[in-house]
């Protein structure tokens, strides 16, 4: 096939620039010392003789890259440098630098059906908690929870249906976790007296009290969604009948297995035992010891 002036390839951590030596189809080939790529100006990564080309490969925030985040894609553009040097003569010219834009499109969305594109790359994984805001929210849901509940008051022996969820303008796919909430009589969940509801980085422990079928929702309607159902209860001895509910969120890549400090247990009364939502039963272990590790 005929080799084009510049191919790029958009990998998933990176772009690789290839360029022929022969830039311009004059027959003169470029130096490589003559061509570099992005803003800092990288130097090439290797040559072929043979094939008379130089490859440039960069992570995708290297080189001085910029990204683009529109409602679908994210968008990386870099650029190609040619800087011709000087002859021997000094007095002529005999070629003009030039500029060459690159960009490399990536869908926000996995592809499914083909599952070519992963877009889960740790340099974008890791800054990510640096470069972004995620929006974290908590509500009370009506019965089918197909929407907010318009009225907060309920009764005992209702049920409550909240859920968690997270929003983050990212192509890392995420998974949403409730480490912990806890019920008071004021705002805090410092304030005494209080109720802790799920503990121990993901044990719903309300379902472990007697008549109560408290639990987390399986399965999940997204990963970055987590529903759980509690019965509605109040503070015994106080006429207060107002309770603030605080809970720890958090999030890990979905890709990341769950873990004893990174899961979402209920205890089955019917079986008398706990079970995940996702993940093996041994993560649950620990809710019936109360002691989980490491507060995240």
């Amino acid at each position: 096939r005929e080799l084009l002036p510049v191919e790029v390839q958009c990998q998933e951590a990176q772009l690789v620039v290839t360029v022929h030596r022969d830039l311009f189809g004059t027959g003169r080939l470029v130096s490589a010392a003559e061509l570099s790529l992005g803003p800092a100006a990288c130097r090439h990564s290797r040559m072929d003789p043979s094939q008379k080309t130089v490859t440039f490969s960069a992570g995708l925030h290297e080189c001085g890259s910029t990204v683009q985040v529109t409602p679908d894609s994210l968008i990386y553009r870099t650029l190609l440098s040619y800087d011709p040097s000087p002859g021997s003569n000094p007095a002529i010219v005999r070629s003009d630098p030039a500029v060459i834009p690159i960009e490399c499109h990536y869908p926000r969305r996995d592809n499914v059906s083909s599952g070519s594109i992963r877009p889960t790359w740790s340099p974008f994984n890791s800054a990510l908690a640096s470069q972004e805001k995620l929006l974290f929210s908590l509500r009370l849901m009506n019965e089918d929870w197909s929407s907010e509940r318009d009225l907060s008051a309920f009764r005992l022996g209702d049920v409550l249906n909240i859920q968690a969820e997270v929003g983050a303008h990212s192509h890392v796919p995420l998974r949403l976790f409730v480490d912990s909430c806890v019920a008071s009589l004021g705002p805090g969940a410092g304030t005494e007296p209080h109720y802790a509801i799920p503990d121990f980085n993901g044990c719903l422990v309300d379902g472990r009290s007697d008549a109560t079928s408290s639990a987390f929702v399986t399965p999940r309607p997204r990963q970055d969604v987590l529903r759980f159902q509690i019965d509605a209860f109040r503070f015994a001895g106080d006429p207060r009948s107002l309770i603030y509910i605080t809970c720890h969120l958090k999030v890990t890549p979905a890709e990341q297995s769950p873990d004893a400090l990174n899961k979402a247990c209920s205890f089955s009364k019917a079986r008398n035992t706990w079970a995940p939502v996702e993940g093996t039963r041994d993560i649950c272990s620990c809710c019936e010891l109360g002691n989980c590790g490491q507060r995240g």
